[in-house]
Formats: structure tokens, C-alpha cells, sequence
């Protein structure tokens, strides 16, 4: 897909790939809900640490969430639960 110029690619191995509209960001995290997605590599949650003191300090509420498992897919109940209850998200993928 693309957007200004901008290629991204989905590894989800879809045979007819979803068409996404990327959404504008908001100017001001101060007010929002981040919820903060550790995908359970090594040291993704340090990572996250971090961005959630930084967050907290720019006036934004965080909910934390954690993968089982780095392989597989975020469980549909935790992907619908971030969708209900965050305005925007950050995935840690550190290793």
C-alpha cells in the first residue's frame, strides 16, 4: 500500500492483501490512551519501559499489553480489547 510516497509491507502472507488507510497522527499525546504492545522478545519490555515515562510525561494515559508469544499473531481478544480501549499504539520489537 502507499501513502505519499510511503511503501508498507504487511507479512501476514495474505493471497489478496487488506487495503489499509493510514490514519493522520495527532498533533498532542497529552489526554490520549497509548496502549503499548511487548511482543515478548528479549528486552521489548525495557524498551517499552522507557516510552511509557516518556508517554506519562506528555500527559498520556498507557495500558500495557503482552503477547504470549513472539511467533504468532496477538490473540483476537487482546487485539479487540486494544482496539476498544486505546487511541493509538506502539509495538516493541527489540531483541
Amino acid at each position: 500500500m502507499t501513502s505519499a510516497g510511503l511503501i508498507i509491507l504487511d507479512p501476514t502472507n495474505e493471497s489478496v492483501p487488506a487495503t489499509r488507510q493510514l490514519l493522520s497522527r495527532p498533533r498532542d499525546v497529552a489526554g490520549l490512551t497509548v496502549g503499548l504492545l511487548d511482543i515478548s522478545k528479549p528486552r521489548g519490555n525495557v524498551f517499552l519501559d522507557r516510552v511509557e515515562e516518556l508517554l506519562i510525561g506528555r500527559g498520556a494515559k498507557v495500558l500495557r499489553f503482552s503477547k504470549p508469544t513472539f511467533t504468532k499473531p496477538a490473540p483476537v481478544d487482546m487485539r479487540h480489547e486494544i482496539a476498544m480501549n486505546c487511541n493509538l499504539v506502539i509495538e516493541a520489537l527489540a531483541d
